[in-house]
């Protein structure tokens, strides 16, 4: 077996200032070294990896990592750096960065081996040697454990005493428990049992965190005098812990950003449920967090439930009660799946319609049906040119469906469920369920393959699951329902959906319009605008008039709420602060470029004349958009794409009159809560502007 790390893969002087650089210099020793093919593939998979969970942790460290078919072999690289590299850490940026890169398959022993760095970056001596050393060979020799100290094999012998003088006392508990005599004396036994904790950790990759996240645990359980037993759900599989162990626990700790498996082993227990990076870097608070549960009686009602995905690592969650929490949290993240598969697809929605349009600019609509530029290309025609921007546009949005589905089930269930995702889209668009389809497909993706993976299987065919094993089965599960049991009835629904939207009309259209607008704007960036949104880009992936004027109409209506509050700021600057108003200034490109969120500052500060004000110019925006029968192929551009827009002088006038009705009720809101008193005191101050407008507040 190779070494993981050698001299050649340590750099004691990293000068990367940032962390793609940092993860590039790294990656770029595997590429010399052999361990790596495609240093472009890999170092995707590595930020595939960080986008999901910032891999900073507390103390200086940061350990990007990711399992990758581009690595030949499990291979380390470390580099030290100065000034330090924001890895995304709450105390500050790390110093010490370990590049981690596992095979896609890598075998137990490996993983092991990481697993085994992973737990000893929890050591302050360890950490404090890879700072002060100095040679490359004995940096290297020290991470591969070379001159490891006897302590770690002291105190492994130290937890074995302790569980031998544990099994004792219990064993003295049941002989003193048969008789009277005794049972004063096994009651002071009772108390000298230390507080029992079972805890579950787990990660996307089941490399670093996961076992990061155990040592944690387990050692700040020896620092409480808490008995902690800890189940790695790790890349190497995992072991299930005793039931005895887990019948005699007093609580459970979750720290987990993957499903964790078998719950309904810990159901009757107070339930601690956290992201796998408080367990790393809050032991202590979740140990204190379980004990207070089990003090005060709170019982996990339904622990099989769903709770894994979408926790903040400072949700301490797990409440137990079974009610709508469960239910609200699976919605939170159906949404947060949802958007990952838009996503994804927006930048083909977006590069497909905009050459789309840009081809019927120059060649008129009827360059849809140009022939194939493949056979028939002429240099210095124009329609040739048109045709082809038209084609290669096609081409684009031909991913979108699939695209869709597969993200979806990639935010699900991670790279095993890319393939089936991506079978379930394609086969949508072949039975012509259109986006409905696709978002189908995803789900159905998604829940097959975590179904398979719950199932348990031999260690030797652990490695070959997720890039063999899981697409294989998953797809053909989902291809089956596809095409024979849920295609056809969607494809219906699709049609439906389609002829609705084309046969919009008059105050039907109106209607629509105004619903759409008020999603828009009121909470600007938010789960409600999301919706709208994503259902606008949806009807893009197979254009009809009427789902063109529902995206032309969902960005007009984004678009007034910056712009409405940038023009409030200028024509009444004394009801606003100096911040505000250099807030309104930016506003003004934001509203134009349909950045929403550009209002957000506002909203922030008054909410209750703010909101309603946008909402309402949303309102006649979109109403007035439908109204027009405006139309825009592209997901976004503002102002950028009135060239692309139908009917682009009356989508403009929306937009306007919509902004004029904001502007207009947000300055009077504002000016009504001017009272008579402090008007006056206002008339008799000579200050500034922000000065003038504190009375208002």
């Amino acid at each position: 077996m190779s070494e993981l790390i050698t001299a050649e893969l340590v750099d004691l002087d990293l000068s990367a200032t940032t962390k793609d650089a940092a993860a590039r210099s790294l990656a770029e020793r595997m590429v010399a070294a052999h361990r790596v093919t495609d240093l472009e593939g890999f170092l995707a998979d590595v930020a595939a990896r960080e986008a999901q969970m910032p891999t900073g942790l507390d103390g200086g460290i940061g350990i990007p990592h990711c399992r990758s078919e581009h690595v030949s072999a499990p291979t380390l690289a470390f580099g030290r750096s100065g000034p330090g590299i924001d890895f995304g850490a709450a105390d500050g940026p790390a110093d010490l960065i370990f590049l981690i890169a596992a095979p896609a398959g890598a075998d137990d022993d490996h993983l092991t081996i990481l697993s085994g760095l992973a737990r000893r970056l929890m050591d302050a001596e360890f950490t404090a040697a890879l700072r002060a050393g100095t040679d490359p060979r004995a940096v290297a020799a020290l991470i591969r454990g070379e001159e490891q100290s006897e302590e770690p094999e002291q105190e492994q012998m130290e937890a074995e005493n302790r569980e031998q003088e544990q099994e004792q006392k219990q064993e003295q508990e049941q002989e003193q428990a048969g008789t009277g005599a005794e049972a004063s004396e096994a009651a002071e036994a009772a108390e000298s049992v230390p507080f029992r904790i079972v805890a579950v950790t787990s990660c996307p990759t089941g490399i670093a965190h996961t076992y990061m996240a155990a040592e944690s645990l387990a050692a700040a359980g020896r620092a409480e005098g808490v008995e902690v037993t800890v189940e790695t759900q790790g890349s190497a599989g995992f072991k299930k812990l005793d039931p005895a162990v887990v019948a005699a626990a007093d609580a459970v700790i979750w720290a987990h950003d993957v499903e964790v498996r078998e719950k309904a082993r810990f159901r009757g227990k107070p339930l601690v449920d956290v992201g796998v990076k408080a367990g790393v870097n809050r032991p202590a608070e979740l140990i204190a967090e379980a004990r207070r549960k089990a003090e005060r009686g709170e019982i996990a009602a339904a622990p099989e439930a769903d709770t894994s995905a979408g926790r903040e690592d400072g949700d301490l969650g797990g409440d137990g009660n079974g009610s709508g929490a469960d239910h609200a949290h699976f919605g939170v993240r159906l949404r947060t799946y949802l958007m990952s598969g838009v996503s994804y697809m927006v930048p083909f929605v977006a590069a497909g319609g905009l050459l789309i349009a840009l081809s019927f600019a120059i060649g008129g609509y009827e360059i849809a049906s140009a022939k194939s530029v493949a056979d028939h290309f002429v240099w210095d025609e124009t329609d040739s040119w048109a045709a082809l921007l038209n084609q290669i546009g096609s081409a684009a949005f031909g991913f979108l469906v699939p695209v869709l589905a597969g993200y979806i089930a990639y935010g699900m269930a991670d790279r095993p469920a890319l393939v089936p995702g991506f079978v379930g889209g394609a086969i949508a668009l072949t039975v012509n369920a259109g986006f409905l389809g696709g978002l189908v497909a995803g789900l159905l993706a998604g829940a097959v393959v975590m179904a398979i993976q719950r199932v348990p299987v031999h260690a030797t065919l652990r490695g070959i699951m997720p890039v063999l094993v899981i697409p294989l089965i998953a797809s053909a599960v989902v291809g089956f329902l596809m095409f024979i049991v849920v295609g056809k009835p969607i494809a219906s629904l699709q049609n439906a959906l389609t002829d609705w939207l084309n046969g919009l009309s008059g105050s039907n259209a109106v209607i629509l319009g105004v619903v759409l607008g008020l999603m828009m704007c009121f909470d600007m960036g938010g789960p409600l605008n999301k919706v709208a949104y994503a259902f606008a880009v949806g009807g893009l992936a197979d254009p009809t008039p009427g789902s063109l004027k529902v995206m032309a109409a969902v960005m007009a209506a984004g678009m007034v709420p910056p712009l409405a509050m940038a023009l409030a700021t200028t024509v009444r600057k004394r009801l606003f602060t100096k911040t505000e108003r250099e807030n309104g200034r930016a506003a003004w490109v934001l509203g134009a470029s349909f950045i929403t969120e550009g209002a957000i500052p506002f909203a922030a500060a008054d909410p209750l004349r703010v909101i309603p004000s946008v909402m309402a110019g949303g309102a006649v925006t979109g109403a007035l958009s439908m109204a027009f029968g405006a139309t825009l192929r592209a997901p976004h551009g503002g102002v950028f794409v009135v060239p692309l827009i139908g009917e682009p002088f009356l989508y403009l006038l929306a937009v306007a009159a919509g902004t004029l009705v904001a502007t207009a009720l947000v300055v009077l809101l504002k000016g009504v809560r001017r009272t008579a008193p402090e008007a006056a005191g206002e008339a008799g101050h000579t200050g500034s502007d922000d000065s003038r407008v504190t009375v208002a507040a």
